[in-house]
Formats: structure tokens, C-alpha cells, sequence
């Protein structure tokens, strides 16, 4: 069992950065997929950045260029720096963590590739960006 808890959302006005941070619960971050999520008011989920056990990245087209992903192993931390905020950053963001160290797997016999299934999840922190 993997426990997640995020801080550092807040207000912050267009332009502004925030660094998000999820701590896990001890020696459970190594060796795994990790990846932020979030969920805007009447809009579904949306998978932003991910990273695997080797450090490799991937983002949405929403947030690339603006939004980094990163790991401390050592810390059990996960962290989202978000730079050139936007007010449709605005929302609940969430941490989650796999059971797999690559976040993506492949059906090799279709030649398909996918995101591996988030297990465990934090209970969010709200990002508030004003105009």
C-alpha cells in the first residue's frame, strides 16, 4: 500500500509559478511509476506528467514547456514545478503511483502501447489561477 499526501497549491495570479510536492509514505517511491493528475470543474480528469523508476518523462500538450515533473527517492517525493500559470490550470491536482516501474507497457502481439493503471492516490491539492 502506497499513501500520497500533496502540498503546496494555492492562489496564484496568471504568469505565477507553484511547486507541488506529494509525499509518500516510506521506501514506496523507488522502483515505481509516478504521475500528476488533475480535474477541473465539469471536466474529467486529465493525466499531465508522468515519471518512471528511470527518470523518463512524459506531459500533456496542456501543460508542456511550463509544467516539470520530478522525483527525490531518497525524500520518498514527488514534485510538480508549475511555471506560466494559467487560469485553466485552475484545479484539483492529484499525485498516484503505480505498481510498475515503466509507465507504459505494451501489447506486443497488437503493437500497442499504454499508460499503465495509477493503483494509489493522494487526496489532492487545489491550484487556484486568477486573471
Amino acid at each position: 500500500q502506497v499513501q500520497m499526501v500533496e502540498s503546496g497549491g494555492g492562489s496564484v495570479q496568471s504568469g505565477g509559478s507553484l511547486r507541488l510536492s506529494c509525499a509518500a509514505s516510506a521506501n514506496t517511491l523507488s522502483g515505481r511509476c509516478m504521475g500528476w493528475f488533475r480535474t477541473a470543474p465539469g471536466k474529467e480528469r486529465e493525466r499531465i506528467a508522468t515519471i518512471d523508476s528511470d527518470g523518463i518523462t512524459s506531459y500533456a500538450d496542456s501543460v508542456k514547456g511550463r509544467f516539470t515533473i520530478s522525483r527525490d527517492n531518497a525524500k520518498n517525493t514527488l514534485y510538480l514545478q508549475m511555471n506560466s500559470l494559467k487560469p485553466e490550470d485552475t484545479a484539483m491536482y492529484y499525485c498516484a503511483a503505480t505498481d510498475a516501474e515503466a509507465c507504459m507497457s505494451a501489447i506486443q502481439a497488437l503493437g500497442v502501447m499504454y499508460v499503465v493503471r495509477f493503483n494509489y492516490w493522494g487526496q489532492g491539492t487545489q491550484v487556484t489561477v486568477s486573471s
